[in-house]
């Protein structure tokens, strides 16, 4: 059967979903007790797109009242136009935060409908695996759990078979020391862990912490410092600890961000989040960047989006497996993968994402 030429786009639409956490959580700066999923739909040739981003609902308000208008009629098949159609629409609106994050829902329902329409899975529309599946690190350890539900979160993750664990710190520094030798205890010698301060402390306090976690041999401190603060990044990298990464990116909404980020030898590894970064297109852009500077990659939340992307990027060691996000994609999708023995991989019999929208299960979240 011969794939269409056109794709003529007839309907895009957005609609949000408030999900109430698991219990009240907070980082090193934040704290928060509901998730807001923003999903997109995209529709042609008889097929029916989705993507989605965790945003806030002004994003479904920004799809619907300023991006689809753009989009309708115009032809799905041509990812990166649309793409471009986009960026160029927001321009006197501003690139950064929610409308990043709307062009970044809507450019993956664009791939997931492409992968639709040619019945093809998304990583061999994004060019083929570098790998079949990609590693990832248990996520969430958050300042709000106490000394147990910490412990019993970050075991439970090594039990599964994950080989990296991350957790919050940064709200009280004061006990983050002991908070880490606790989750050093609980998940043993041969896991790795990471921790992320969210960019709750400051250049000094940053180093004196990242000495006291290499003592527990911490080996990825994420965001010590604002990740704005490009000098503050880069003192850490010179400063800090031998075999202690420092990792930033996942508040890029544009490639400028990542180029400075780079450029400035500010990040052992750089993180992108495809639900900020302009979507797909945008998260493979920024694979490539940071593949011509021999930086490493890795995914920011999100992981059901993730994957088939990380798989084909070459440079990419990683993806989160981030807590709250992977509930929430158990929760509203079918297809929605699961780890084994540390690792997640696409499933190829699906087209597009692979992912299908429970509108039943959702609909009680719906804003």
């Amino acid at each position: 059967m011969r794939a269409a030429a056109e794709a003529p786009i007839r309907a895009v639409r957005g609609t949000a979903f408030r999900i109430p956490t698991e219990g009240p959580e907070s980082d090193g700066t934040l704290a928060w007790d509901t998730t807001t999923l923003v999903l997109v739909r995209v529709q042609a040739g008889g097929h029916e797109g989705i993507g989605y981003s965790y945003a806030d609902r002004a994003a479904a308000v920004l799809v619907n009242d300023t991006l689809a208008p753009e989009l309708e009629g115009r032809d799905g098949l041509k990812t990166a136009a649309r793409w471009a159609d986009m960026v160029a629409r927001v321009r006197n609106l501003g690139h950064r935060g929610i409308a990043a994050m709307a062009i970044s829902a809507v450019d993956a329902a664009l791939w997931d409908l492409k992968g639709k329409l040619l019945q093809l899975p998304l990583m061999h529309l994004l060019g083929g695996a570098a790998r079949d599946a990609i590693p990832v690190y248990g996520s969430g350890g958050f300042t709000s759990y106490d000394v147990a539900e910490l412990e019993s979160q970050l075991a439970g993750w090594a039990e599964q078979g994950m080989t990296r664990v991350k957790m919050k710190v940064g709200r009280e520094p004061a006990q983050d020391a002991a908070r880490v030798a606790a989750a050093r205890h609980a998940v043993g010698d041969r896991v790795e862990l990471f921790v992320d301060a969210n960019g709750a402390y400051g250049r000094k306090q940053a180093l004196a912490m990242a000495n006291r976690f290499a003592q527990q041999h911490v080996v990825w401190f994420e965001e010590p410092v604002p990740s704005d603060d490009v000098a503050g990044l880069r003192l850490l990298r010179d400063r800090g600890p031998a075999g202690m990464d420092i990792s930033a990116g996942e508040y890029g909404w544009e490639l400028l961000h990542f180029r400075g980020l780079l450029e400035a030898g500010a990040v052992d590894v750089l993180q992108a989040d495809a639900t900020r970064c302009g979507g797909l297109t945008g998260f493979m852009r920024v694979a490539g960047l940071a593949q011509a500077f021999g930086v490493p990659l890795s995914s920011h939340c999100a992981p059901s989006l993730h994957v088939a992307a990380c798989c084909c990027a070459g440079n990419a060691v990683h993806l989160e497996w981030f807590h709250d996000h992977q509930r929430i994609e158990r929760m509203v999708f079918d297809g929605a993968p699961q780890p084994k023995d540390g690792m997640l991989a696409p499933d190829l019999q699906r087209p597009g994402i692979g992912l299908a929208f429970r509108d039943a299960d959702a609909a009680e979240y719906a804003l």
